[in-house]
């Protein structure tokens, strides 16, 4: 199941922090980063399959995608180059990892401070029908510019039913003023196993 598979729907929701954000409406607003939506970068690595494509955003940022060794990294920035600096891209996860399609955008008025995707993360502890590691599924809250892009918080999808409100609550509260390399990435919610693959 993709996480919200559709596209440029805002969700406008009364601030929950209104220090930050003073009368700004927090609102969402969804892109795509499925392939045919995304520029792609060279072709696939014939070695190993890794590939990179970079994705329209908003307000004038690209969402950038590296794919290597079954593992994906994203990051954003004002151009390839730029989203290519960030923390974010070179956040990979132990296990095997991929995104889904779509990206949720959060934004104070009409300036986005952090994204929320859905993550699949492999579990070898389990197989599923076809003799691979089951999936386990989490979101992953992104702080954006100004400062650095990096990963903030991390919500299990299995462990809790309100898994969407809780990383829209997490990009809310925490991502504006969330110090990439000091401040430690947040687990939101109940844990699962999802957010115990990412963390051991």
């Amino acid at each position: 199941m993709k996480y919200l598979a559709f596209a440029t729907i805002v969700v406008a929701l009364a601030s929950a922090n209104p220090g930050q954000a003073g009368a700004q409406t927090i609102s969402s607003f969804y892109t795509s980063t499925a392939p045919k939506a995304c520029r792609m970068i060279g072709k696939p690595n014939e070695d190993d399959g890794s590939s990179t494509r970079v994705c329209p955003g908003k307000s004038g940022l690209v969402v950038l995608i590296n794919e290597g060794d079954l593992r994906e990294v994203v990051s954003v920035g004002r151009n390839r180059a730029a989203a290519a600096r960030e923390p974010a891209a070179q956040a990979w996860f132990g296990p095997f990892s991929s995104t889904g399609d779509t990206v949720e955008w959060r934004a104070a008025g009409s300036k986005p401070f952090a994204i929320i995707q859905r993550w699949q993360i492999a579990d070898n502890s389990e197989q599923d029908k076809r003799g691979g590691p089951v999936s386990r599924a989490m979101l992953a809250v992104t702080r954006l510019p100004p400062g650095e892009v990096c990963h903030v918080a991390y919500v299990d999808v299995a462990a809790n039913p309100n898994a969407n409100e809780l990383a829209r609550q997490a990009a809310d509260d925490f991502a504006r003023d969330f110090k990439c390399g000091a401040d430690q990435v947040k687990m939101i919610g109940q844990s699962g196993r999802s957010t115990l693959l990412v963390t051991r």
